[in-house]
């Protein structure tokens, strides 16, 4: 049972007297904590809220982070690859406590039961209010992925989350999935929906032909007579990480020099404080932010990292703060910065993880999901089945919807191998839950959702795994495409992180047997980036798949067995859970 709201602030004010801290630059005192967690004192005079990858989820939600998440070579130890205990320790948290449950995968499913479901944009709604009440002139900055990642925003061509975003007072957002509903839906939401609310930037999105700027890079807002600059970097692999026919008349990249060209311009024009909104992932942030001079803070997101420490970066002009606020709408960032001189004397930064149960339900933006949501209730409440055991998908290499997802598509299709994406969408069920089909969907929602068989070879099975594993664990964050590893049905194998291209897949076994280079094996997937899939003969979208699946199940759906790979060169790794 979840605790009530004074059960769980004594829990929150217990464990702050005890030292908990919220963040290693910015601690709560225990007063503050007492009085509850998101009674925060204002800091300076200009103030930024952010919140990214929420994936389209209206409501409450659980979460479960990572329990892997590797990093080599330089990103050994660091963030954003610390989890679990590691994780608590740098950010001075203490196990067991609400922010422990919030931040890591420790206890997930019995403290999940404690504190309740995360997230939920009536209960958001409220935090924000909140703040930006104690916080004059502070903005709500979106990172993106925001319009994908739910059937009701797949059915309603994003527009339930178009209208709840415009309620919810966003500001200025960039984007990543936003481009698989295509460069016609964008744009027609950024000049008609947005026109006059909600600027939309990408200083990195320029046309094919000319070089033409496709969004506003920028825009400067005064805050408290203080002078801002926001700057939008858009998800710069798009067009590899998904359809190119989407976004066909579109390019994108990091663009470091015009990132610079961008800073120094808005410097000119005099921004005292310059801030960059960005979709690039954090490890590609942290790059950026040691490349390019006169960035205040970069606020990140498409990696799903919930960081509740701003990491300072060293640069040819200083220091640059790189911050990146989770998913699914499970946290929402807070940066107070000290404006004087001109520039950014101090800061304080928190990670504020939204509990459901502990903040009420704004009236408006509730009345508003139950309007969008009204038209699929019944088709999105259908029982498909009930899972024996927990349902998550988040991790380097498999999670437990993923491998559902795996056996559905061998089982259905007559595979003997399955591929299913490093997607880290996806909500989490508890033992015992209910699939119904809008959780199902929580998994699969995109616009290209075709499931295929295709017959590979076990050379190109390797070299699909290969070609994964260099862009997860590339020691240059640049060469890192975003994502996690291609979960695999059936197929056993061993990987190395810290090896070279080429060299990290190894020992690939299908029943006990070595994969045979020159042999071919029946290997079924989903969500191909190839035009060409749309009117392959038998296609089918992959949630008829695994619905056909878990309706074949008899009403209960057994505890998966991960098919992870052997790992070697990692022991000890902090990015693993102990």
């Amino acid at each position: 049972m979840s605790l009530s709201k004074r059960e769980f602030l004594q829990v929150l004010g217990a464990a702050s007297v005890a030292g908990m801290a919220l963040a290693r630059h910015a601690q709560a005192d225990a007063a503050s904590a007492q009085a509850g967690l998101y009674d925060i004192p204002r800091f300076g005079n200009v103030s930024m809220l952010h919140m990214t990858d929420c994936h389209a989820q209206l409501k409450p939600i659980y979460f479960r982070e990572p329990s892997v998440n590797i990093g080599i070579d330089a990103m050994r130890g660091e963030l954003p690859h610390l989890v679990g205990e590691h994780l608590l320790k740098r950010a001075g948290v203490r196990p067991g406590t609400p922010l422990a449950h919030a931040y890591t995968s420790l206890d997930f499913e019995k403290a999940a039961r404690r504190y309740g479901k995360v997230g939920g944009f009536a209960h958001l709604a409220t935090l924000v209010k909140q703040l930006k009440a104690s916080r004059p002139g502070a903005l709500l900055l979106d990172g993106g992925d925001t319009w994908q990642g739910s059937a009701t925003a797949l059915w309603t061509n994003a527009q339930d989350m178009v209208d709840a975003c415009k309620l919810l007072g966003v500001d200025i957002m960039t984007g990543h999935w936003e481009f698989t509903y295509g460069m016609e839906r964008v744009k027609e939401i950024v000049e008609k929906d947005f026109q006059g609310k909600v600027e939309f930037l990408a200083q990195n999105v320029k046309t094919t032909d000319f070089g033409d700027p496709v969004f506003k890079p920028y825009t400067l807002r005064a805050i408290n007579g203080v002078s801002c600059a926001i700057i939008g970097q858009a998800f710069p692999y798009t067009p590899i990480a998904n359809p190119r026919y989407m976004v066909a008349d579109w390019s994108f990249g990091i663009q470091d020099d015009n990132m610079q060209k961008m800073v120094d311009e808005v410097r000119a024009k005099g921004a005292q404080v310059v801030v960059v909104l960005s979709h690039n992932g954090m490890d590609v942030d942290l790059q950026m932010a040691s490349r390019v001079r006169g960035i205040d803070a970069i606020f990140g997101g498409h990696t799903h990292d919930g960081v509740p420490v701003a990491v300072p970066v060293s640069n040819a002009g200083g220091k640059t703060l790189v911050t990146n606020a989770g998913s699914n709408g499970k946290f929402l960032g807070v940066m107070d910065f000290d404006v004087k001189g001109g520039k950014v004397a101090d800061f304080r930064y928190r990670l504020l993880p939204v509990f459901a149960n502990q903040l009420q339900a704004d009236p408006d933006m509730q009345a508003l999901i139950t309007r969008v949501r009204q038209p699929y209730e019944a088709k999105l409440a259908e029982k498909l089945a009930v899972t024996d055991g927990l349902l998550y998908r988040r991790g380097n290499f498999n999670g437990s919807w993923d491998q559902l997802i795996c056996d559905a598509l061998m089982q259905v299709q007559g595979a003997e191998i399955a591929f299913s994406p490093g997607f880290r969408w996806g909500t989490t069920l508890l033992p015992g839950d209910t699939i119904t089909r809008e959780l199902m969907m929580d998994q699969l929602a995109i616009t290209y959702p075709y499931a295929t068989v295709s017959d590979m070879s076990g050379e190109t099975i390797k070299t699909v795994l290969e070609d994964v594993a260099d862009n997860l664990f590339n020691p240059d964050p640049y060469y890192q495409q975003g994502g996690d590893m291609v979960r695999v049905g059936g197929l056993a194998y061993t990987c190395d992180p810290v090896q070279k291209m080429g060299s990290r897949i190894s020992d690939m076994r299908l029943g006990g047997k070595p994969i045979e280079a020159g042999k071919t094996y029946k290997v079924a997937g989903w969500a191909p980036v190839a035009e060409a899939a749309k009117t392959a003969p038998g296609t089918q979208p992959v949630w008829d798949v695994v619905e056909t699946w878990l309706k074949s199940q008899n009403g209960r759906v057994t505890p998966r067995k991960l098919n992870v790979p052997t790992l070697s060169g990692v022991k000890g790794n902090p990015g693993m859970v102990s």
